[in-house]
């Protein structure tokens, strides 16, 4: 048994040390935000923050989150108040199956959280390791823009 909090709240989960995050947030706490992609970090439709950072939660055990705060799309925003990142994809239409989508908007906002005005080159570098299969990356490149704006 470990103590993690998540999306503000304290969380007593089962879990061996070395259990990905990711399976805790989706078998233990019922999240749907993070998605199983790849299961090696590198599609990035599981990523979270951990603190300020975003993480691939698919390679990050739970054990490494002890004391710290993990932030999923759930704990981002919630219906009637959005996160501007969330309400700039909305806006521009950035998804087409959604299935990268979560991952997507949480790189965003932990990018803009650092870098308030990303340059194009910044934004392009910070989603280089998310991957869409549906080709939406123009509008998802116009939500960021648009969320660095908001």
């Amino acid at each position: 048994m470990m103590d993690i909090t998540v999306n503000g709240r304290r969380h007593r989960v089962e879990a061996e040390p070395d259990v990905p995050l990711l399976y805790v947030l989706r078998n233990e706490l019922g999240l749907n935000g993070p998605r199983f992609g790849c299961g090696l970090a590198q599609c990035g439709a599981c990523t979270v923050h951990v603190g300020d950072d975003a993480v691939r939660a698919c390679v990050t055990p739970v054990s490494s989150v002890a004391g710290k705060g993990v932030t999923t799309l759930e704990g981002l925003g919630a219906l009637g108040r959005l996160h501007p990142v969330q309400q700039a994809f909305v806006d521009e239409q950035a998804a087409q199956c959604g299935y990268c989508v979560s991952g997507m908007i949480m790189t965003t906002a932990a990018l803009l959280k650092k870098t308030a005005r990303p340059t194009e080159a910044q934004i392009r570098t910070a989603l280089a390791g998310n991957l869409c299969r549906c080709g939406t990356h123009m509008r998802i490149l116009r939500a960021v823009r648009r969320a660095a704006r908001a």
